[in-house]
């Protein structure tokens, strides 16, 4: 999941003492994905929250994805105010920064406990534009820590660690939320206390994930990374260099790609514990449902070591579209089968989300030059699918039932298959 893209300028290595590039790139990337690792985390718990708010505010399912709305609508609206924040600060301060936002974002979820859903919303877009400025930083500082032909396999490596975060997340979620929400439910005969006593279970993870987040801050402030700079995207005024960088079709295509994946990626997890509660597929409790949401999640991580290797040696866009051809098939298989086979089958989709964003993300930007950041901006603000995509799988969900909406997210991956299939041989591993 996310995994996203960037607003930021292109970046340019500035050389440093002879001897000591390798050693010092290889710190910076267990630095940054320790990053990952944390946003990866974060972004999961909304699969959690949402089933949870559902009850306990007693939401329609499309009032309930407004949770992925505002989360991922932070990245249409903040990503080119923070690239241009990036500009003035540096990449490494613009992380720390970043991360402060975000905690700030959880400390938010204590009031909106008892200021009621709209609350939530609101320390749900904070927390997210947070998150937004901590990838306008730390993506592109990933694509240039290495040669550019070995961009997406060393992204993919990065993300997995992302994923081991979204793989912990609904775990950590289903034992400190959903479950706490139950007993504090439990104590109750009132609906209204029983209610806000569901409210208030999010209070501690979330301001235990604020402590987190500004310990990682000092970290990083302080630790000693290689110089990056923004290479100059200077010349055309804005207006001409968009129409200029638009001219290239895969970014274009690529843009589509990133919005359809991110939306597919994060409808399937939003819907997954509700999907799994259906009698007809599991009829499990949420708190049990929860922990099957950390295997979609793990399969991503798992499948990001293996493409990690893979792609070594295959083009991405083949390894792109086989794992398309296997994401639709398993939606199918889910959508209209019943039963563990049905979930099981969806659970299975994680594996194939593994190396796409990575790899769309790398071919839409290959060739670009110095229009590389301009073209970043393009694909963060693509990722707003991540808000439209399970919004428009909430209306269906609402009138035609949560497993049959699962043919949305089908259709989303069969433009994949397109892409990676067109450009099947863009550098192709030699």
């Amino acid at each position: 999941m996310a995994n996203m893209a960037t607003g930021a300028a292109p970046l340019a290595r500035q050389d440093g003492p002879p001897g000591t590039q390798q050693g010092s790139n290889t710190g910076a990337l267990v630095i940054v994905t320790i990053l990952f690792f944390m946003w990866g985390l974060i972004t999961s718990l909304n699969d959690v929250l949402i089933p949870h708010l559902k009850a306990v505010y007693t939401l329609t399912y499309v009032q309930a994805m407004l949770v992925q709305f505002c989360f991922f609508g932070a990245y249409a609206i903040v990503s080119l105010p923070a690239g241009v924040l990036i500009r003035r600060i540096g990449y490494q301060k613009g992380a720390v920064t970043g991360l402060l936002v975000a905690a700030v974002g959880c400390t938010l979820f204590y009031p909106a406990a008892a200021g009621g859903y709209g609350m939530f919303l609101l320390a749900l877009f904070v927390l997210a534009s947070g998150i937004t400025v901590l990838q306008v930083a730390a993506n592109p500082y990933v694509a240039v820590l290495g040669p550019a032909r070995t961009a997406s396999s060393r992204l993919t490596l990065t993300q997995a660690f992302n994923s081991l975060g979204t793989t912990i997340g609904p775990a950590v979620g289903g034992v400190l939320i959903l479950s706490a929400a139950g007993a504090a439910a439990v104590a109750g005969t009132d609906v209204v206390a029983n209610a806000a006593a569901e409210a208030a279970s999010v209070r501690g993870p979330y301001l235990m994930l604020a402590g987190l987040l500004v310990v990682l801050a000092v970290l990083f402030l302080a630790a000693k990374l290689p110089t990056i700079a923004a290479a100059d995207d200077a010349g055309a005024p804005v207006a001409g260099a968009a129409g200029s960088v638009l001219a290239h079709r895969h970014l274009v295509l690529g843009a589509i790609g990133i919005f359809l994946y991110v939306g597919a990626e994060v409808s399937i997890g939003s819907f997954l514990i509700n999907f799994i509660g259906e009698p007809q597929i599991a009829g499990l409790a949420h708190a049990d449902a929860a922990h099957y949401v950390s295997i979609y999640w793990g399969g991503a991580m798992v499948g990001r070591f293996i493409g990690f290797a893979v792609m070594r040696v295959v083009s991405p866009g083949k390894t792109l579209a086989f794992n398309s051809v296997a994401a639709i098939v398993l939606v199918l298989v889910g959508t209209f089968a019943q039963g563990d086979i049905a979930m099981w089958a969806i659970l299975a989709v994680g594996l194939c989300n593994s190396i796409m964003f990575p790899t769309i993300f790398s071919m839409a930007l290959y060739g670009l030059g110095k229009h590389t950041g301009q073209g970043s901006g393009i694909l963060c603000m693509a990722i707003v699918g991540g808000a439209l995509v399970p919004f428009a799988q909430g209306a269906l969900a609402d009138t035609l039932g949560v497993q049959i909406s699962f043919l949305l997210p089908a259709a989303c991956y069969a433009f994949i298959l397109y892409f990676g299939a067109r450009y099947a041989s863009m550098y192709a591993p030699k």
